[in-house]
């Protein structure tokens, strides 16, 4: 009889945990539905001809013709993908330099005020983005750079330096001192340690850094919106050129936001693996 009962307890047991994996792939099944989707269908839509927009067909004869008119006279959209390029670039280049050097001065240095400086830091990410437009807009007027992807750097700057700052100076904070200092008691200066000990050990905290600051900037709207007029418009205020009196033109509006996307989905691709290595270690631990 306990013998029997053992039995149909142990089947038991097995039929819920088979019931719990069939429904956990159905959970993560339904999710990847629902985030990938709508990708995909932006990416049907940007190959649809005028006639199949409105449609479900998932197959038909695919075409570049609204790729020729994003990028052609009506739209230029390859200038306003300079723009955005411009911008992405010239403040990453700028952003993390800058940012691994400050969390490295903060995470290694004894500094007066330093508790009071990092509160500022990270009090910056507490103002609503908002607030600032109207200051900078009259700065940059009276500076005499509206509408110039200078400007757009300059407020990207402000946004992505302070949390990279904090974000790298986490991982930084788990590096042990002791390896720094074996490289200076060997010859080594401040630099070259930072460059050969302290960087290498870093990376997955630069990376993620580094992806976040991207994503924030490449997909920035508010300012590029106000800031701008016609000569530094960005991609995001771009799209918006699609909507016209007769409603969205969806078919050109999906083949811009498919070239809106490639760039972020290649920069994960390249960085996926530190970057997947620095959001599970160090500063996030």
């Amino acid at each position: 009889m306990d013998d029997v009962n053992r039995d149909k307890s142990s089947n038991r047991r097995a039929v819920m945990k088979v019931a719990s994996a069939v429904f956990e792939n159905i959970g993560v099944l339904l999710i990847v539905i629902f985030l990938f989707l709508p990708i995909f269908w932006m990416f049907l839509t940007a190959f649809k001809p005028a006639n199949e927009v409105y449609t479900l067909s998932v197959f038909f004869e695919p075409t570049l013709d609204n790729f020729r008119q994003v990028f052609g006279t009506n739209y230029n959209f390859g200038r306003f993908y300079a723009n955005s390029t411009i911008v992405v670039v010239v403040t990453l280049a700028i952003a993390i330099p800058v940012s691994v050097l400050a969390a490295y001065s903060i995470s290694r240095f004894n500094m007066p005020g330093k508790q009071l400086f990092m509160f500022a830091i990270l009090a910056t990410q507490f103002i609503p983005l908002i607030v600032n437009v109207i200051p900078f807009f009259m700065i940059f007027r009276n500076w005499g750079i509206l509408d110039t992807t200078l400007a757009l750097i300059i407020v990207n700057l402000g946004a992505t330096i302070p949390y990279a700052i904090w974000l790298i100076k986490g991982f930084i904070d788990n590096i042990p001192i002791g390896i720094e200092e074996a490289g200076l008691m060997d010859g080594a200066n401040r630099f070259e340690v930072i460059w050969h000990i302290l960087l290498p050990m870093a990376r997955p905290g630069i990376i993620t850094a580094t992806v976040f600051c991207f994503v924030i900037t490449w997909n920035e709207y508010m300012f590029a919106l106000i800031l701008t007029n016609q000569d530094a418009v960005t991609l995001p205020v771009a799209l918006s050129y699609f909507v016209g009196q007769d409603g969205v033109i969806w078919n050109e509006m999906a083949a811009a936001g498919m070239i809106y996307v490639i760039p972020t989905i290649v920069f994960m691709l390249i960085v996926r693996k530190q970057f997947v290595l620095g959001m599970s270690s160090g500063g996030l631990k």
